[in-house]
């Protein structure tokens, strides 16, 4: 059993038990409203303890979605499915891995009547609990249409492991261009850094509010953000997502899974179990943190998470948080070639309203992209002619697919 007083805690032990990019874990209140007792299906070198007890939890002897036709939504039927020997021909059998989590495998793959380049994802585990997951999944990408959310392009469930074929997004993730050694020679621009985050919050607003069940993503962070040639933003990865919030829900504590990542999380969803739509623009808050400052949301050496960096008052006066976040990023908005820290001071006080303790006080979706309409003229170069057009030509694309 593993004991967390405060959620600064929680997401450490959590961070430290589950030692991963991708988690999938579980908890459930123990004594008080900031106890808890932890139970982690941990990722990474835990990996095979996952797999042990989910395999105890349910038989394997069927497929992935076996009996389930009246499970599938319209938009799951209209998808094309694809054979198992087909997965295997497309990834020239699973030879190049091109993204590894807890529970499944990213490969890039070939389709071979279009020619182009696809990510396929399988699912390691064939428990009941990961068909769920699968399933989740399908169900959720095979509704969305928008140019900010990678595209699911089909399915296979001839096996017991779950497959979901996508668009294959060539320039990596945020991450990777924000942290990775590789990449360091290279800083992000800053238009496009506030490109990337105007483009989240527009995909964010689609989840939220104009899709016809509402949908919480659930696990916001940087390395579920690709980035195209052009470094376009899609978000990826629905498997913790939630489908049919109106505004927040409390799930069955007997059927709780805790979404989110380390750094990212939302501190009220830890205390109350409470899924909502501000649990992602808390998320989004710590995005906008990272591409101000260049930092990680969660460094492991020091157990330090970006966020102590802005503690946002229930009186809501966070002015010396935002001086002291534009100070300590000075030398990476140079880098960035910002030398007027104005839109750095309005971004940063954009984080600090997505990341306020009182939900409800929090912006919606919507609200961020007004703000950054209003206040952000870097981001002037996507509402170009060509840009525009680009991006109503994407939208037409996506409204034509079944």
């Amino acid at each position: 059993m593993l004991y967390a007083s405060t959620p600064v805690e929680l997401i450490t032990l959590l961070y430290h038990f589950c030692a991963g990019y991708y988690s999938c874990y579980c908890f459930c209140p123990f004594s008080g409203p900031m106890g808890f007792f932890l139970g982690c299906f941990g990722c990474g070198n835990h990996r095979h303890r996952l797999q042990d007890h989910l395999n105890n939890d349910q038989d394997t002897g069927t497929r992935v979605g076996d009996n389930d036709q009246d499970y599938w939504s319209p938009a799951v039927t209209g998808l094309k499915r694809y054979r198992w020997q087909e997965i295997e021909t497309m990834t020239q059998n699973f030879s190049q891995v091109i993204g590894v989590g807890g529970f499944s495998s990213v490969y890039l793959a070939c389709l071979p009547a279009e020619s182009t380049l696809a990510a396929v994802k399988v699912y390691h585990s064939s428990s009941l609990r990961l068909n769920q997951v699968f399933k989740s999944e399908l169900d959720i990408t095979s509704q969305l249409h928008h140019p900010g959310i990678v595209k699911l392009l089909g399915y296979c469930n001839d096996r017991e492991e779950g497959v979901l074929v996508f668009e294959y997004i060539p320039h990596g993730t945020l991450e990777e261009k924000l942290h990775s050694s590789r990449n360091q020679e290279a800083v992000l621009p800053w238009k496009n850094r506030m490109a990337i985050v105007f483009q989240l919050a527009q995909a964010l607003e689609y989840l939220h509010d104009e899709c016809s069940h509402h949908i919480v993503h659930g696990d916001i962070k940087s390395s579920n953000i690709l980035l195209d040639a052009h470094l376009n933003s899609k978000l990826c990865d629905f498997g913790s997502a939630k489908m049919g919030f109106s505004s927040a829900q409390r799930p069955m504590i007997n059927n709780l899974s805790l979404m989110g990542s380390p750094g990212y999380t939302d501190p009220h969803y830890l205390t109350t179990g409470i899924a909502s739509k501000k649990n992602d623009i808390y998320s989004l808050g710590v995005i906008i943190l990272e591409l101000i400052t260049g930092a990680e949301a969660f460094c492991a050496e020091n157990d330090q998470m970006l966020t102590s960096t802005m503690r946002v008052r229930r009186n809501g006066n966070f002015e010396l948080e935002v001086n002291k976040v534009v100070q300590m990023a000075e030398q990476q908005l140079i880098l960035a070639g910002l030398t007027d820290t104005e839109e750095a001071t309005n971004m940063a006080y954009v984080a600090a309203l997505c990341l306020h303790q009182l939900p409800g006080l929090r912006p919606s979706a919507a609200d961020v992209c007004r703000i950054m309409r209003e206040k952000i003229s870097s981001i002037a170069f996507l509402f170009s002619t060509d840009a525009h057009k680009l991006e109503q030509n994407s939208l037409q694309f996506y409204a034509t697919q079944p």
